[in-house]
């Protein structure tokens, strides 16, 4: 036994480490064939091994020279939707058990164990208070102990944690704790003047993880007044809230603030907070968008702004600038097709789209043909007399195929009488639904 220890004191002396794996099980196991690991770094994320997932399991064994951090295990497609994070210390195997509904439980990994307890716990103390003060309690002994409670849960895995790398985690997500009995509005109020108090956004570890994204995201997204208010209100305080956000960023790498700006974003445009998104795009992404190079994502938000929904068409001319969207005569609506002689599908879904529209008086149709000649647009377009037509040369390098950010063609845009966007079709059967309903 002397020897054996011996030797292993040798190995750690010579800086040699063991390889370790992440293990585990998949349900349901017909619905997850492969797993990818990535590890997560400040603002990317890198390859780092794959596996096969057989029967609901799977074992990964991770290179040698993988480093403690924070890794991204992706299941799915799209990748950005369907994955989960586990911290890895460089000393352990981690093992776990994912389930499509209850998410991720680990059983094996200190680590991971114990920040999932955390938060367990931390959140259901928090919950209790948040249900105190919804029930109109006003026991001041009662909500005094739920504090104590608090600090102390947070006080025990701040202790528990020191010497692992979750402890960056449990020490971000401190808790607000009053001092003395508030009433429900300056529970709230100092809960937020009080949000980022413990969160240094200069971490690495931090950095490198969902963490901060995601407390942002909460902060902005839910920090709002407790009475009911319009949305306009809502995207006023939203702007606010990021604002805060800003303040807080100062120092803060600029390709880490555009990533977590970008995140923002996202999801204010996913939510139709259209105010909000401009106002983080015009403030924030724009010029953080040239000074990291990320000038693509700020073309796509760019296409995005001008053809959601809602917004007007951007103008399209033709015959010379003769001719032009804005000018057709007055319709219901108006529906824009942008195609190519060239495309198969095209061929095969306009004669369609235009014996279906026939019975539709209050629709005028514009076909806008992406074409490097006119040859065979003019043969084509010709078989579609209901429709105008505008040509537009260069095909995918003209201006309206970079305007309409036209990816593949047909392409459908709906448009109310007033020309503002109201719906973006993915084929002719989804136009003549629309105006069928």
């Amino acid at each position: 036994m002397k020897k054996i220890t011996t030797f292993l004191l040798l190995l750690a002396t010579l800086g040699l480490t063991a390889q370790h794996t992440i293990s585990g099980t998949f349900t349901p196991a017909k619905d997850f064939t492969w797993l990818i690991v990535y590890q997560v770094k400040p603002g990317t994320q890198v390859y780092i091994a794959d596996t096969k997932i057989e029967d609901g399991k799977f074992n990964l064994t991770l290179p040698e020279d993988t480093s403690p951090g924070t890794y991204r295990l992706v299941y799915a497609v799209p990748q950005e939707d369907f994955n989960f994070d586990v911290i890895y210390s460089g000393t352990e195997d981690i093992e776990l058990h994912f389930n499509a509904q209850d998410k991720v439980t680990y059983t094996k990994s200190e680590e991971n164990i114990l920040l999932t307890k955390y938060f367990l716990e931390i959140n259901a103390v928090q919950q209790q208070i948040i249900d105190f003060y919804t029930a109109s309690n006003t026991n001041k002994n009662e909500l005094a102990n739920l504090y104590k409670k608090l600090a102390s849960t947070q006080a025990t895995y701040e202790n528990d944690s020191k010497e692992l790398l979750s402890n960056h985690f449990i020490k971000a997500n401190a808790p607000y704790i009053a001092k003395t009995h508030e009433s429900i509005y300056d529970f709230v109020e100092n809960k937020k003047k009080n949000y980022f108090i413990h969160l240094d956004f200069n971490n690495p570890q931090l950095q490198a993880s969902a963490f901060l994204t995601d407390k942002v995201l909460n902060y902005v997204f839910t920090s709002l007044p407790l009475h009911k208010i319009t949305k306009s209100e809502t995207e006023n305080f939203l702007n606010q809230n990021i604002q805060t956000v800003a303040k807080n960023l100062k120092g803060v790498s600029e390709m880490f603030q555009f990533n977590l700006y970008y995140d923002l974003w996202i999801y204010a445009a996913s939510a139709k907070y259209d105010i909000t998104s401009d106002y983080i795009y015009s403030n924030y992404l724009k010029n953080l968008g040239i000074s990291t190079n990320n000038q693509e994502l700020i073309k796509g938000i760019e296409a995005h702004s001008r053809l959601r929904e809602g917004a007007i068409a951007p103008e399209i001319t033709w015959n010379n600038d003769k001719d032009s969207l804005s000018t057709l005569p007055a319709s219901e609506n108006y529906l824009l097709v942008f195609w190519s002689s060239g495309c198969s599908h095209c061929l095969t879904e306009l004669p369609l789209l235009h014996q279906g529209l026939k019975s539709y008086k209050t629709v005028k149709v514009l076909a806008v043909g992406l074409e490097d000649d006119a040859v065979e647009w003019k043969q084509e377009s010709a078989k579609l007399s209901d429709f105008t037509h505008a040509l537009a040369l260069g095909k995918w390098d003209s201006k309206y195929a970079e305007i309409y950010n036209i990816s593949a063609t047909p392409t459908y845009f709906i448009l109310d009488k007033d020309k503002k966007i109201i719906s973006s079709p993915e084929n002719y059967e989804d136009v003549l639904s629309y105006f069928k309903k």
